[in-house]
């Protein structure tokens, strides 16, 4: 491998850390990246490649943000679902049929982007709700999915975690960032066990990935920190634009990897 590529896979972790610790939504940027410059790959082991240089740098965030949000700890209630969801995920990865899902992710981006768009006030204020018995349901059944999601196809699962959690305890974006740190840093933690289990992890190019992406999620997370809510209300409509726009060009045919 040159130091050309070398050097662009760095440089491109980092920026997936940046945006992972603002919104989600890393690996479509690290694992095109990865594909497009080591064709060999197997998909499994690109996306091995994201889970490690994710872990580190999504963990690092959640850190972060976790001090300056304290009611993010409570999160960890639901890591094991997250866990073991996307483990369960990673193992069926390979029998996913992708242009299945890509509508449907899109679907869901699209909404979703409608949504934020048109009520400006969403997730800029905390608005907390009585969790209830069926709210708590909810959330639970939601993060197990998303989970599975990330084990299985993955790119979003940060926004979903953060638009999931605004909804249904009434967060601000801010909050919800930080929870979605959380539990992302345990979907990636699940997927990765059994992407190892499975050979597929290229340990070393991970871990000098790792250390890019930790250097690009600390920049995002103390941007989070020091502009707000707004500012991810911003970069999630912009991801959102740009990752429908990725997975429906993937989805025809077009080829913008």
């Amino acid at each position: 491998m040159s130091a050309t590529v070398i050097t662009v896979l760095l440089v491109g972790s980092l920026i997936a850390g940046w945006v992972d610790a603002v919104v989600g939504g890393g690996g479509l940027i690290l694992v095109p990246l990865v594909m497009i410059l080591n064709p060999q790959f197997s998909n499994a082991q690109a996306l091995s490649l994201n889970k490690v240089a994710a872990i580190f740098g999504t963990g690092s965030a959640a850190i972060t943000l976790a001090r300056k949000v304290p009611s993010a700890r409570t999160a960890l209630k639901y890591a094991p679902l997250a866990f073991f969801g996307a483990a369960g995920g990673a193992v069926i990865a390979s029998s996913v049929d992708k242009d299945i899902m890509r509508p449907i992710i899109i679907a869901m981006l699209v909404a979703v982007g409608i949504f934020v768009a048109a009520r400006p006030s969403f997730g800029q204020t905390p608005q907390p709700k009585t969790v209830t018995r069926k709210r708590w349901l909810s959330v639970l059944a939601l993060v197990a999915a998303i989970g599975v999601y990330d084990g299985t196809f993955g790119p979003g699962t940060g926004l979903f975690l953060i638009l999931s959690f605004t909804t249904l305890l009434g967060t601000d974006f801010l909050t919800s960032a930080a929870w979605a740190k959380i539990i992302n840093t345990f979907t990636n933690l699940g997927a990765l066990v059994a992407f190892g289990l499975q050979g597929e992890v290229l340990w070393l190019m991970g871990l000098a990935l790792a250390v890019t992406n930790v250097i690009g999620a600390q920049i995002g997370a103390r941007m989070v920190i020091g502009r707000g809510a707004g500012f991810v209300r911003v970069v999630l409509l912009v991801v959102v634009v740009l990752m429908a726009t990725k997975l429906t060009a993937d989805q025809l045919g077009i080829g913008l990897n």
